[in-house]
């Protein structure tokens, strides 16, 4: 099962490459703030929501309206950077809702997609993301090789970088490379399943030496309490925001969850 999903999502990078997805006209600025530094600064829990309308695991989350205007919302509700979908294939995104998005607000902002080459993260300079997702267990498992060069790459090109990492062993690997951000999936790629644990499980008796987000399945202020005990110094929500009702006041209560 595990190798079909991590699959999946690398044939859909594929396909939406070689329908030029990301052969993007464009030259917007990034953000002129610093979601790291945000992150060692904020009094109240530092959130990156995430603007998404369907998922592997949910499909539909929400029908696809003005990406912009969830984004205001977000921010409106102190939401203090956004992720948006630029995948076409499950997640139902596209670099041109990043770009409206962009323009429209500013606050660091992720590029979330399975990055497979270089022409994504040309495209993420592009189009003014700050940062960019990169999956360890792509390398892990060979579906790409040399990481370092890959990092190393986004960095040049103006990107900070989001490494995201699922089990203790893929963490330590995560530490080896020069990532700005290291991300936790408290969702098991394999299965799709969720458990907030995973934060708990990787993070204990370890040493961070760099801020940690941890990703995936935060739905109350109690979820975001506990996964800063565990360790986490900032959290990405997307699902929960998504669903709900009162976008502003969903992301409000969450930043107050401290």
């Amino acid at each position: 099962m595990a190798e079909n999903i991590l699959r999946k999502l690398v044939n859909n990078s594929q396909m939406a490459i070689d329908d030029g997805v990301y052969e993007v006209e464009s030259n917007l600025e990034k953000s002129n703030k610093d979601f790291i530094q945000i992150i060692k600064t904020s009094a109240h829990a530092p959130l990156l929501t995430e603007v998404k309308f369907s998922s592997p695991s949910l499909g539909k989350i929400r029908t696809i309206t003005d990406p912009v205007s969830i984004a205001s919302q977000m921010i409106a509700g102190g939401s203090k950077a956004l992720s948006v979908l630029t995948q076409p294939h499950l997640f139902n995104g596209s670099p041109e809702y990043f770009m409206k998005v962009r323009q429209a607000v500013d606050v660091p902002m992720l590029m979330k997609d399975i990055m497979i080459e270089k022409v994504q993260i040309d495209a993420a300079k592009k189009i003014g993301a700050d940062f960019m997702l990169v999956i360890q267990s792509l390398f892990d498992q060979n579906y790409l090789k040399d990481i370092d060069e890959f990092i190393a790459y986004g960095h040049k090109q103006g990107l900070q970088v989001l490494l995201e990492v699922h089990t203790k062993q893929e963490f330590e690997n995560a530490l080896k490379t020069e990532a700005d951000l290291i991300g936790i999936n408290n969702r098991n790629l394999d299965t799709l399943e969720i458990d907030l644990k995973t934060t708990e499980t990787i993070l204990s008796g370890v040493d961070k030496s760099r801020p940690i987000l941890s990703e995936s399945g935060i739905d109350t202020p109690e979820d975001i309490q506990y996964l800063k005990k565990c360790g986490a110094d900032a959290f990405l929500i997307g699902s929960s925001i998504m669903k709900s009702d009162n976008i502003e006041e969903q992301v409000r209560k969450l930043v107050n969850a401290y």
